[in-house]
């Protein structure tokens, strides 16, 4: 391990790496190779490999491809329960130290990139709107993200749209406060390293194409239907892009046929939003 790795003592930041990427990008195997190499765990910065059952939808990294590494944050819930990013701050706070005084290099690798700003830059704390909250969630997914990506573009980038609650609460507190309030910029407690994964369009679109046929191939469709049987469609539709779409093929709402393209695309869009934070992430840390 680099010596730069290390536990610190008291008054010094504890070293961090954060793998970031977009979807099919890579950040897992990227992690495994960090971890491997310089003595390290991995902890999943993942809104939805957190919930035991959803394997092939979220690409889950296997017991196999972790090849001997720890992994943390990964089978943690039921689907039908909810993991909120508060908790993963504090879990992933528990679990710095933890491997840090195993005298280990802390990994965080992942997709959602608003668990890595809660993370560094903490959270906003507005009180819920009960009858707010009722109002808004009668409406549609479509409904609540076209009014975020009106009145907080930057918001609307780190969103999945297929996640109503999180809809709900980004429009509450934007309908509370004008918009969801900038993160605060003092230094945060850790000292951050960042591995940022941004393929281009050229590159990174055949890897979704590729990724989605052999999900598909490999029981996508048997996962999200044992997945509804669990959990019912209210619930489904929050867990992301692939159960929504899906979902609506097992409701006979579209055709077998329909679903590869319409997850594509679906896809695509969403990686495009990720790959924007990416940008600003990068020019953040430019030179």
């Amino acid at each position: 391990m680099n010596s730069e790795d290390a536990p610190k003592s008291l008054g010094q930041k504890q070293h961090i790496v954060l793998v970031a990427g977009p979807t099919a990008s890579g950040k897992s195997k990227e992690a495994i190779r960090i971890a491997k190499e310089r003595n390290g765990e991995v902890i999943s910065v993942d809104s939805r490999q957190v919930y035991r059952g959803l394997d092939i939808g979220t690409e889950k990294t296997t017991a196999a491809e972790m090849d001997g590494i720890p992994h943390h944050l990964i089978d943690i819930r039921e689907p039908s329960e909810t993991y909120s990013a508060g908790e993963f701050v504090q879990d992933a706070k528990r679990l710095i130290q933890e491997i840090a005084e195993r005298g280990k290099l802390p990994i965080l690798a992942g997709g959602t990139h608003f668990y890595f700003d809660a993370l560094l830059f903490g959270l906003p704390e507005i009180p819920q709107d009960t009858l707010l909250r009722q109002e808004l969630a009668s409406k549609s997914g479509e409904e609540l993200f076209a009014e975020i990506q009106e009145k907080d573009p930057e918001r609307a980038a780190q969103l999945d749209p297929a996640n109503h609650r999180r809809l709900v609460r980004a429009v509450e507190i934007i309908r509370t406060r004008g918009r969801v309030p900038a993160r605060r910029q003092e230094p945060s407690e850790y000292e951050v390293e960042w591995v940022i994964i941004n393929p281009s369009r050229e590159e990174l679109r055949p890897r979704i194409d590729a990724r989605l046929a052999a999900a598909l191939q490999n029981g996508l469709i048997e996962e999200v239907e044992r997945v509804r049987a669990q959990v019912g469609d209210e619930r489904l539709n929050e867990l992301g892009l692939e159960y929504k779409v899906v979902g609506e093929y097992l409701r006979g709402e579209r055709e077998r046929d329909s679903l590869q393209n319409a997850l594509s695309s679906r896809l695509w869009h969403y990686a495009r939003r990720q790959k924007a934070w990416l940008r600003k992430l990068e020019a953040a840390h430019a030179g």
